[in-house]
């Protein structure tokens, strides 16, 4: 199945859930993640800032600053992401795309200096492959952080499909959280 029609199918049943099942999974995801290793062990966390229905983060984001890990959020720089840090939820703003964003002057936290990046989806395939909305702003910005182990996608078990067509610019995820399961694709 080609990428729009995957992306439009998947856009569609994310925008049909009820805000009790949102809730639920996005907690179940949240939960799940917070019990990995790679969680456990990370000193610094990029996060992103949910839109249109997609897996809510502000459990981790508040996990982790009441753990002492640095925390940040993409910022969208001209076309490419830049990660400022936050101490709290009040840093953020809307910003580009009407996502929640730190205010600038924030200290960046490079994305090869943290520990984890957790990224959205709108759909992820079990070899890592990933859909987003097709501006390529993380495949960009994280293709070299590809195979490190670092880079986690959340979605919702729907969201998870055999296979994706991928492109060689894609960035590949080391992990994926889902409310049913936790998928660990094996390199290339």
């Amino acid at each position: 199945m080609p990428k729009r029609s995957i992306r439009r199918s998947m856009l569609a049943h994310r925008k049909s859930l009820s805000p009790e099942e949102f809730r639920a999974a996005s907690l179940q995801i949240q939960k799940a993640f917070l019990e990995t290793d790679n969680y456990a062990r990370a000193r610094s966390i990029i996060v992103y800032s949910p839109i249109h229905c997609e897996v809510d983060t502000e459990l981790i984001v508040l996990s982790a600053l009441d753990s002492g890990k640095r925390v940040a959020f993409p910022v969208v720089l001209d076309h490419e992401l830049v990660f400022r840090e936050v101490q709290d939820m009040s840093a953020l703003h809307k910003g580009a795309f009407g996502i929640l964003e730190p205010c600038s002057g924030r200290k960046l936290l490079a994305p090869e200096e943290a520990d984890i990046l957790v990224l959205p989806g709108i759909a992820f395939d079990l070899n890592g492959h990933r859909i987003g909305y097709g501006k390529g702003y993380y495949d960009r910005t994280l293709h070299r952080l590809e195979g490190t182990g670092k880079i986690i996608g959340l979605c919702y078990d729907f969201q998870l499909v055999d296979e994706i067509p991928g492109e060689a610019h894609d960035v590949k995820m080391d992990m994926i959280i889902t409310d049913k399961r936790v998928v660990c694709p094996v390199p290339s």
